[in-house]
């Protein structure tokens, strides 16, 4: 059994800013030697998500406007107390801070049209970090 660990860094533009990983994550898994394994990503932080979708700008445009509809900022939130923010928190919780991907023959399992992403969801650009994993032999 082989393990590799190491963390994605990367900036964020703030709000709603949802960056592809499926280069960073190839890299690694080609890093790792890895033929079939399992590749396990976290976010570090509170207010980012990670998920897969289709990385087509119409398609981010609809994701966007969900969470917008499904979460709007400034309803009364009694965490926007403290900092105005509680939209953020509230939609990494419904999206999830972690991601697992299968590794076969040292690929990623993944369909034609689904990538790896992270989703910014707090109110200003940040520095971000993902931690990830890969096991497997």
């Amino acid at each position: 059994m082989h393990l590799l660990s190491e963390k994605v860094n990367f900036q964020t533009e703030g709000e709603i800013s949802i960056i592809d990983l499926t280069s960073e994550f190839e890299k690694l898994v080609l890093k790792s030697g890895i033929k079939n394994g399992i590749l396990s990503a976290n976010v570090i932080g509170s207010t980012g998500a990670l998920t897969t979708i289709e990385y087509e700008s119409r398609v981010l445009e609809d994701f966007r406007n969900l969470l917008h509809k499904l979460v709007p900022k400034g309803a009364g939130y009694k965490h926007d107390i403290i900092d105005s923010n509680a939209h953020s928190h509230l939609r990494a919780s419904l999206i999830g801070p972690s991601l697992t991907i299968n590794i076969h023959d040292g690929r990623m399992q993944l369909g034609t049209w689904q990538q790896p992403v992270f989703i910014c969801l707090d109110v200003r650009s940040r520095s971000r970090k993902v931690a990830v994993t890969i096991i497997g032999e």
